[in-house]
């Protein structure tokens, strides 16, 4: 059985643990509201892109497919498989890290039972060293996180100069999306060639055939837009400017996301460190009252016993 100075001595090395634990929440705390607030500033660039590109979409028509190879691809058969992993720097986050991961040691598989040629970019730490252990020959570049366009854009530069070389024919991103606080989901999704969300292809028809019919014009609804040099031309400067700024933005959200969990793994473990001080507090004042309850048995008994000489 303990002794009340383990007792003591374990209290005390949980309620430091528990100030530690109790700071790194108020910091992660901070640092999400400056997260949230950068990646919803970036949205509005994000969506607006994607509007201009589907304005090109609908005017090129059924040709949009062979207007830029960033759009269209160049190998149907899409053989060689990029996977971009977006990923945080540090650990104590709870399973931030370990849920994204577990996610793409799946998809690797199942390209490679499928024949897949895979090859593995990693942003942020955690992620490279995790799937080191498994997939170390697929393994590519490495980029250091940080939340600044410039990075994005150097990583948008390299992987469209590799594409443009037939280094890969499909790349994919993967990244923790930030829906709340207590909410981050392992998302891979498709960026080059990039795919105009039918949706809102969707959304922009019934805008214009809307605002055609407004204007009175009787017959097929046509764009409102003229695009000057040409619809081509205007594809081959956005989309890459496209693919960098869905890259910031994954960054950014992968960054609100890792704070957000670092933030609610540090809160559950304040609490448990509350939970285990109450009961090593329980414990401690068992065994003292233990212990009293023994001297005073003991010194009822050496009087009874001088009494009795």
């Amino acid at each position: 059985m303990p002794s009340l100075k383990d007792y003591r001595t374990r209290i005390a090395s949980v309620k430091n643990t528990r100030k530690i634990t109790s700071a790194m929440k108020m910091v992660a705390a901070s640092k999400l509201r400056q997260a949230q607030s950068r990646a919803e500033q970036a949205q509005p660039y994000t969506a607006h892109l994607n509007d201009m590109l589907a304005r090109l979409v609908m005017a090129l028509g059924n040709e949009y497919q062979n207007a830029a190879p960033l759009l269209g691809g160049h190998n149907k058969r899409e053989q060689k498989i990029l996977l971009l992993v977006v990923s945080a720097d540090r650990g104590l986050a709870g399973g931030f890290n370990s849920n994204l991961v577990r996610d793409i040691r799946r998809q690797i598989n199942l390209l490679l039972a499928d024949g897949k040629d895979v090859t593995i970019v990693t942003v942020g730490r955690k992620a490279r060293d995790l799937l080191k252990r498994d997939f170390p020959q697929y393994l590519g570049e490495h980029y250091a996180l940080n939340n600044k366009f410039a990075t994005a854009d150097m990583i948008m530069r390299a992987l469209v100069d590799t594409y443009y070389n037939k280094g890969f024919d499909k790349a994919f991103i993967a990244f923790n999306h930030f829906k709340n606080t207590m909410t981050q989901i392992p998302t891979i999704r498709q960026l080059i060639p990039f795919r105009v969300p039918e949706t809102l292809l969707q959304n922009l028809r019934r805008h214009d055939e809307a605002e055609s019919a407004r204007a009175g014009y009787r017959g097929e609804a046509t764009s409102i837009y003229t695009f000057e040099p040409n619809a081509t031309s205007l594809l081959d400067r956005l989309l890459p400017l496209q693919i960098a700024a869905d890259i910031y933005r994954v960054i950014l959200e992968s960054n609100a996301g890792e704070q957000a969990a670092r933030m609610t793994a540090m809160d559950n473990a304040t609490r448990n460190a509350g939970d285990m001080i109450n009961g090593l507090t329980l414990s401690y004042n068992r065994a003292r009252q233990a212990y009293i309850t023994k001297e005073v048995s003991e010194i009822v008994a050496g009087a009874e016993a001088s009494a009795n000489v």
